[in-house]
């Protein structure tokens, strides 16, 4: 399966936006966005140039497919499926991709990360309703119990990341039991409780050109 192995500090810079790709280190002085805010690449500082609306449009839909670690056919497959269900078309898009296992397993704090999420989850460390999933893009449904495997508790990369996820918080639409490395989403996101700068209608008219 082809996945982006470059710089994760490079696509913040890319977006000129903080993506929070790289857990607690985004927090830190040592947030390369923070030491150089501006473009990547030898002519980062000066690019600029005529701003259309294809490319705002474009410039989003990267941005959210970055920001929850998605590749470009997934996305697409995720938009057909938002535009079929009933409701907003941009909001039912973002609520499925918040619903992905490892976007919950980063929300609930048993990881810094997605993309450390997304390894734990290829790892076996976790189990939905009791059963082993280890598919990152499993879409969690309301009332679905997420748990650490027992065996995994002790695991340094989750011990770590729930030490450091107050920086953050935990949604209130999730509900956490820390000492039993348990999880439950309790409803699906309102569109105002999505906090990251995301325009979705952007991606809308671009997929209905």
């Amino acid at each position: 399966m082809a996945r982006y192995t470059g710089s994760s500090c490079r696509l913040c810079r890319r977006e000129n936006l903080k993506l929070f790709l790289k857990g607690d280190r985004c927090f830190g002085d040592k947030c390369a966005f923070e030491r150089r805010p501006y473009g990547p690449g030898q002519h980062g500082q000066r690019r600029g140039g005529k701003t259309s609306d294809y490319r705002l449009q474009l410039r989003e839909k990267q941005k959210v497919k970055r920001i929850y670690g998605v590749l470009e056919k997934q996305f697409r497959r995720y938009y057909q499926q938002a535009e079929t269900q009933k409701g907003i078309t941009g909001i039912n898009l973002l609520v499925l991709l918040e619903s992905r296992l490892d976007n919950m397993i980063y929300r609930m704090g048993f990881a810094a990360s997605r993309n450390q999420a997304r390894q734990l989850v290829k790892h076996n460390h976790f189990r939905v309703n009791g059963r082993k999933v280890n598919i990152p893009s499993f879409q969690v449904k309301v009332g679905d119990l997420v748990e650490v495997k027992e065996s995994s508790r002790k695991t340094a990369q989750i011990t770590e990341a729930m030490e450091t996820v107050v920086r953050r918080g935990v949604p209130n639409w999730l509900e956490v039991d820390k000492d039993n490395f348990k999880g439950t989403l309790k409803a699906f996101p309102n569109r105002e409780d999505l906090t990251m700068p995301i325009q979705e209608q952007l991606i809308v008219e671009l997929y209905s050109k």
